[in-house]
């Protein structure tokens, strides 16, 4: 993430600590309690395939934190290149390494070296060879120009403080046709300063969520077209204020695909 603050914005050094520390627990301690729901349990009822979590590390499913599912979006065929930003513990870059076979590559971009590391040394131990896990920034990731067939990520553009940058260098990545398929969380009705300041409230999950419309907006305007929108009614808040915000403001889960015309 870019740490240059910008007027009344989160402090952003601050909220690039707060997921890092959070996120690193995810990878570490995924028996823990957090704010938002884990593993294997929360993949099947968001539609995941059971037959597709059965062929990748258990660990990676341990610690999965996504907020839905749009690898059948993605339209992933053997032979792609894929990016996945994000890609924390490596779950859904295992399964789309799966989809693309042994002459695809999945590229996973990770700010939080404990999510590096261990998907790192799963994909190792798996026999992943076409899975590549990179130290970088969802903003400025470290991807070619037009040289991906698809970009993914789950639940993750939420915590950036500039959507707008993460989609465009989204849509520098892709070759023409290529596809972003994503989940994230975003809301019916902005978010106060009091939520959109706490940088605690936007390592949860809730604080960075951007209103629905300016969030496709901000897809659109980076050269992507979008062609599918749905809601993830399975995803649930667990905190009282969680469940707090998303009665209040609309906060909720969708997925989206993209297409770089």
């Amino acid at each position: 993430m870019e740490t240059t603050a910008t007027h009344t914005e989160v402090d952003r050094q601050a909220l690039e600590s707060k997921v890092k520390d959070m996120y690193s627990q995810v990878a570490d301690t995924p028996e823990a309690d957090f704010h938002f729901e884990m593993g294997r349990a929360l993949a099947e009822r968001l539609g995941y395939e059971p037959t597709d979590l059965d062929r990748i590390p258990a660990e990676s499913v341990q610690s999965f934190a996504g907020v839905g599912y749009h690898l059948d979006l993605a339209g992933i065929e053997p032979g792609d290149v894929v990016v996945d930003l994000g890609s924390g513990s490596g779950m859904d870059a295992f399964i789309a390494a799966l989809k693309a076979g042994p002459d695809g590559r999945v590229i996973g971009i990770d700010m939080t070296e404990a999510q590096r590391d261990k998907a790192r040394r799963l994909a190792a131990e798996a026999g992943f060879r076409n899975v590549e896990i990179r130290d970088g920034y969802i903003e400025q990731p470290p991807i070619g120009e037009s040289s991906v067939d698809v970009v993914i990520s789950n639940g993750v553009v939420n915590l950036s403080a500039d959507k707008e940058r993460v989609f465009r260098s989204a849509a520098r990545a892709l070759r023409p046709g290529g596809r972003l398929a994503l989940s994230d969380i975003v809301t019916a009705k902005q978010l106060p300063e009091t939520v959109t300041c706490d940088a605690t409230l936007w390592a949860a999950c809730i604080g960075g969520a951007m209103q629905r419309e300016a969030y496709q907006q901000a897809i659109t305007a980076a050269g992507l077209r979008i062609t599918q929108i749905r809601e993830n009614h399975q995803y649930r808040f667990l905190t009282d204020s969680a469940q707090g915000a998303s009665r209040t403001f609309g906060v909720k889960s969708i997925s989206l695909l993209a297409v770089k015309d």
